[in-house]
């Protein structure tokens, strides 16, 4: 699949396929996506997650045992749906807390209330995952049910009781004052912290009652602590902020030791009226995927050699190391 046809399914988010063609599938519990039925479509090397929706402009037939996406009557790409482990292939990647105290405005999962997983029945599912042989790696996430202290405390009881599977674990939660230097001793292998934005006027209106500094402060004493690509963070693309505003922003996570991870901001039903949401254009997606990894390499700085969480998956956003061609600098 070419990074322009990836761009093209990325910047459209869904597909109209008969859903008996999916397999297994998931309802995502974590992030804008959240309460989306969604599946993993593969071309060669390259995946992408889409959600499904009847409205959409790609639609799907079967040809054979290829899955063809047309567009107007054109084919994009032919492929196969690839069924996941936990939330995505080859992981168990496992949201403890589906619902949030923090109230960000692209969000879905304050509205939606979900379940707080036990411990007990988040070692369940990752057992269940290792049984099936195909488990690479433990990715842990969650929202904040009562606080982030609580939280994080529910999340080292997790690490602690997983580390026998010996597979990597990564960790994307809120930050406490002593986080990294317990998940380090814990045998965490990599950490994500999301800013969200790094537009700070925008921070202020979408993510009130997170502080930006506290996270980049974090952030910054992950990657002394874990090393060199080991540390990545979600930041939202389309919210409104502007192309030099990325670009000043992904400047200043990667002078951390930090690898963005450029994530297209998705519509949800749930906050209309709430924020302004536009989801960019395959154009704008491939433009600052490649500033990225052009920035990404005059640092020293890699997005596939993570093997946890959101950059191996590579479903929802588009890798500037294995999804771009390697001429694409």
């Amino acid at each position: 699949m070419r990074p322009e046809t990836k761009a093209e399914l990325i910047a459209v988010g869904s597909l109209d396929i008969e859903p008996s063609l999916l397999g297994k599938i998931t309802v995502p519990t974590a992030g804008p996506g959240a309460g989306k039925t969604a599946f993993f479509f593969r071309s060669g090397k390259q995946r992408v997650r889409l959600a499904l929706n009847k409205d959409s402009p790609l639609k799907a037939i079967a040809d054979g045992d290829e899955i063809v996406i047309m567009r107007d009557g054109r084919e994009i790409v032919r492929g196969q749906i690839e069924e996941e482990l936990i939330h995505c292939p080859e992981q168990a990647y496992i949201n403890m807390t589906e619902k949030c105290i923090f109230d960000c405005k692209f969000c879905p999962v304050p509205k939606l209330n979900g379940k707080v997983k036990t411990i007990e029945e988040v070692l369940e599912l990752i057992e269940e995952a290792n049984a099936t042989g195909k488990m690479k790696a433990i990715s842990i996430t969650s929202g904040v049910d009562e606080s982030v202290e609580k939280e994080f405390e529910r999340a080292m009881e997790v690490i602690n009781a997983v580390k026998k599977y010996g597979v990597p674990i990564g960790v994307a939660v809120y930050p406490t004052a002593d986080s990294n230097k317990r998940m380090k001793e814990a045998g965490v292998d990599e950490i994500k912290y999301n800013v969200e934005t790094m537009d700070r006027e925008l921070y202020g209106k979408v993510c009130a009652g997170q502080d930006m500094e506290e996270i980049l402060k974090a952030l910054k004493e992950a990657v002394e602590i874990f090393g060199k690509n080991k540390v990545c963070s979600n930041f939202i693309i389309g919210l409104g902020e502007t192309d030099e505003a990325v670009e000043k922003g992904i400047r200043e996570l990667v002078s951390l030791g930090v690898v963005p991870i450029l994530r297209p901001a998705s519509k949800h039903p749930l906050r209309e009226g709430e924020v302004f949401i536009e989801r960019p254009s395959k154009e704008r997606l491939l433009k600052l995927t490649r500033l990225l990894r052009k920035i990404l390499d005059e640092n020293g700085l890699r997005a596939d050699v993570f093997k946890t969480m959101c950059l191996p998956c590579t479903g929802c956003d588009i890798n500037p190391h294995t999804d771009l061609c390697e001429d694409e600098k």
